[in-house]
């Protein structure tokens, strides 16, 4: 798995490319929560443009992102999920409490 982030004025974008499984989920976890504390972004997006294939670890770091957000002032945001992802989040229900953009 792979993340690059962007910063866009207050908030803040984190693209992740690849896989998102119990392999990898933790030290996605990590990056993504430094970029977090050390941006304070007013909304934090995840881009799941690039995930090729998303189990329960990935609800997991989405869920996690949206507490580790809140904790700071953040809004979580998810921009053009994959299928793998989005797949995933509608499953969980995740899409009736998150903010989910497709397009953009």
């Amino acid at each position: 798995m792979d993340i690059t982030c962007e910063r866009r004025g207050e908030d803040v974008v984190a693209f992740i490319r690849g896989e998102i499984d119990h392999h990898n989920a933790k030290n996605a976890r990590d990056s993504l929560d430094s970029i977090i504390d050390e941006s304070k972004p007013t909304t934090f997006s995840l881009d799941l443009s690039g995930v090729t294939f998303c189990d329960s670890s990935g609800l997991g770091l989405v869920m996690g992102r949206m507490r580790k957000c809140c904790s700071v002032g953040s809004v979580l945001c998810i921009q053009n999920p994959s299928s793998a992802a989005l797949r995933i989040l509608e499953i969980a229900g995740m899409d009736k409490i998150l903010k989910i953009e497709r397009g953009v």
